[in-house]
C-alpha cells in the first residue's frame, strides 16, 4: 500500500525538500501540499490523505486548529497527523498531542527519522520513543496549564482498565514499541497489541499518542524531568 502524504508547511522551500525525499520512497507519494492550516483541512479531503506534515507556526489557520480539525472530523478518523515542530522555541508539543496528532519531530531530524515517524503513524503508532522527545513530552505535561494538577475525570476512566492493560499502558508512556513492551512483560506482540486496542477503546483514545497524555494527565504515569 502507498502512504498518500500531504505537507502543510508555509515555507515552499521546505516542502519541496519534503517533497524530494517522500517521493523518493517506493511506498509513499506526496499528494498534496498546503501552505496553511485551512488549507491543509480542505486538501486532507480531497486528496484522501494517510498521513500529514503539519507544521505548527502557519499564517490564518495554524497547524494547531487544523489538527484539530482534522481530528474531530468523522470524514477523516483515518488521517493521521505528525507535527513537524522547532524544539527551541514550540511550546505546543502537548497541545497538539491533545488535538489529536499522532507525534511530533523535529524540523532539523534526519531524512530516515522523517521517513519512520510518516511509517509509523500510517501503522497508526506514535513517534514518541527517541529519549529528548520523551523528554519534552514530561516537561510540557509537567507544566500542564500551571495548575500542576491531574485530570480527574481521567483518573476516573483508569478504573475501567485491567492490571495487565495499566501495566501496558505505561510501557506505552514510556514510549516503547509492541515489541518491546512484549519482551518487558513476557507476552508475545500480539497480546500487546490487543491490551493497546482495549485501553484505546475504554479511554476513548485515538491512537497511541492519546494513551500517552491520557497517562500522564490522570497521574498513572509521573513526568520526570532530568
Amino acid at each position: 500500500m502507498t502512504i498518500r502524504v500531504l505537507l502543510a508547511d508555509d515555507q515552499a522551500l521546505l516542502r519541496s525538500a519534503f517533497r524530494v525525499l517522500v517521493d523518493s520512497e517506493p511506498d509513499m507519494e506526496v499528494v498534496g501540499e498546503a501552505s496553511d492550516g485551512a488549507e491543509a483541512v480542505r486538501l486532507a479531503k480531497e486528496v484522501r490523505a494517510d498521513v500529514v506534515l503539519m507544521d505548527i507556526r502557519m499564517p490564518g489557520t495554524d497547524g494547531l486548529a487544523a489538527t484539530r480539525m482534522i481530528s474531530s472530523d468523522p470524514a477523516l478518523a483515518h488521517v493521521r497527523i505528525v507535527i513537524l515542530t522547532t524544539f527551541e522555541v514550540d511550546d505546543y508539543v502537548v497541545q497538539s498531542l491533545r488535538a489529536g496528532a499522532s507525534g511530533f519531530l523535529g524540523k532539523g531530524s534526519e531524512p530516515e527519522e522523517l521517513l519512520t515517524a510518516i511509517r509509523l503513524a500510517a501503522d497508526g503508532e506514535a513517534l514518541l520513543s527517541p529519549a529528548a522527545t520523551k523528554g519534552l513530552i514530561a516537561r510540557f505535561l509537567a507544566q500542564g496549564d500551571g495548575s500542576g494538577d491531574h485530570d480527574p475525570a481521567r483518573a476516573e476512566r483508569l478504573d475501567a482498565l485491567t492490571g495487565r492493560e495499566r501495566e501496558v499502558l505505561v510501557q506505552v508512556a514510556g514510549g516503547h514499541s509492541n515489541d518491546e513492551i512484549a519482551e518487558r512483560l513476557a507476552v508475545s506482540p500480539l497480546t500487546v497489541k490487543t491490551h493497546v486496542n482495549r485501553a484505546m477503546a475504554k479511554l476513548g483514545a485515538r491512537d497511541r499518542a492519546q494513551l500517552v497524555v491520557i497517562a500522564y494527565e490522570s497521574g498513572l504515569v509521573r513526568p520526570r524531568v532530568d
